[in-house]
């Protein structure tokens, strides 16, 4: 074998190492990047059922609903496509059985009360990711402007919602150790949470209810009234309770001046 055959040979051998390097990484950059879009896309289908769960009932309108489920259902088309190894199918039927539900308004709302500084924070936790999620579906194009903006607004609201419901529970625990001007506070802090949504009549029509309940107070105070006077004077911590889904509020945020 004469020299120039041995050092083509020995070329020949560097650049078949070299490919067979350069393939082997780039199939390991494959492999790291399939997994980390498994790893990804699941962490967001959990993410949108813990919001489906953890989210106060009252919170969830039937358009939030259905959003998070389209999500859930992307991620699962998504993760059939990248060939994964976690139960997609059984996501997939999961997501439409509850879809179905939501549309023949069959689904179960459970109402969770903002009870303590705590649960206020986890909400507002959640609610934050979820204006996150509802931000990214917009970017990525699988919702439309108009979409993202209703909601996005909607969730704001929720919110400033998240904030009134702990300042009325620490006023009624207030009023019940007779602290009424303390009480009274907790209620002006209600009333600026909701003033915050300016644009939704609901929220105003809270403001006023506020207003109201805090005049009450004043006058009681006022008079020397006992805590058992006060807690029997307003019926708006029975209507605060159900406000997102009481039909009596809803008509008069739209229909009262």
């Amino acid at each position: 074998m004469n020299t120039i055959t041995i050092v083509f040979a020995l070329v020949a051998i560097v650049v078949i190492s070299i490919a067979v390097i350069v393939i082997s990484q780039m199939r390991e950059k494959a492999r790291i990047e399939r997994g980390r879009k498994i790893t990804a896309l699941e962490d967001s289908y959990k993410r949108c059922n813990l919001l489906l769960s953890e989210l106060p009932g009252q919170y969830l309108t039937g358009d939030l609903k259905l959003l998070l489920l389209r999500r859930m259902e992307d991620v699962c088309n998504d993760l059939t496509g990248l060939k994964s190894d976690l139960p997609v199918e059984q996501w997939r039927e999961s997501a439409l059985q509850l879809k179905t539900q939501i549309r023949e308004n069959r689904d179960e709302m459970r109402p969770v009360k903002i009870d303590s500084a705590e649960k206020s924070t986890y909400v507002k936790e959640l609610l934050q990711n979820l204006f996150k999620l509802i931000e990214a579906m917009h970017k990525s194009g699988r919702i439309d402007g108009a979409t993202a903006k209703k909601n996005l607004k909607y969730v704001l609201f929720l919110v400033h919602k998240t904030h009134a419901d702990f300042h009325v529970f620490q006023a009624r625990d207030l009023i019940r150790q007779n602290e009424i001007r303390k009480a009274i506070h907790a209620y002006h802090m209600a009333s600026t949470e909701m003033g915050k949504s300016k644009d939704n009549p609901l929220a105003m029509k809270a403001v006023k209810s506020f207003r109201t309940r805090i005049k009450e107070l004043e006058a009681l105070n006022a008079d020397g009234e006992n805590t058992g006077a006060a807690e029997s004077e307003s019926q708006l911590d029975k209507q605060w309770d159900n406000f997102l889904h009481d039909d009596e509020w809803k008509k008069k945020a739209d229909y009262d001046d």
